[in-house]
């Protein structure tokens, strides 16, 4: 009888440890992919101001999938180089489940498919803000409030966990 009481002690015990480190691991993930997101915003964000450039990917001139692709590199995510490829990456999710860290897709200029993305930023439920390199302003943050964002947007992509 002792020794199954013993038996039942230690495995609850390590069943305890067991679930307790599950629930550190998960903090931790959240922890991690949070400092991921942020570090990615502060990339993409850290181009503000630099011209657009057709099929550009440095600080001499970026176009807009080329800001994204740049911006994931630098945290070795390997993503496709164009806007068109990169809509085809992670999981398509509602505008109003839009977070920071998410890319956002537009067809711009009456166009039939994908040839515009963003890094959001910000998400609120109505509002969604974006840094992207527009041909007009180059690298800036823009809003899902502006008639032309509002009127050309397709869809989020959620591609980090």
């Amino acid at each position: 009888m002792k020794r199954i009481i013993i038996f039942l002690f230690l495995s609850v015990a390590f069943t305890s440890c067991k679930s307790t480190s599950t629930a550190v691991s998960k903090n931790e993930s959240k922890r991690e992919n949070r400092t991921l997101v942020n570090n990615l915003i502060e990339k993409a964000t850290d181009n503000i101001g630099v011209r657009y450039k057709a099929g550009g990917t440095t600080k001499s001139g970026f176009d807009c999938s080329g800001l994204v692709y740049t911006t994931f590199e630098s945290e070795n995510i390997k993503l496709p180089r164009s806007s068109y490829d990169q809509a085809k990456i992670g999981k398509v999710i509602p505008l109003n489940d839009a977070k920071k860290g998410d890319l956002i897709f537009f067809k711009t200029n009456k166009s039939r498919q994908i040839n515009h993305v963003g890094l959001i930023t910000e998400a609120n439920s109505d509002e969604v803000k974006f840094v992207h390199s527009s041909t007009s302003k180059g690298v800036i943050i823009s809003s899902t409030k502006e008639p032309y964002y509002k009127n050309s947007f397709e869809q989020v992509n959620r591609v980090l966990p």
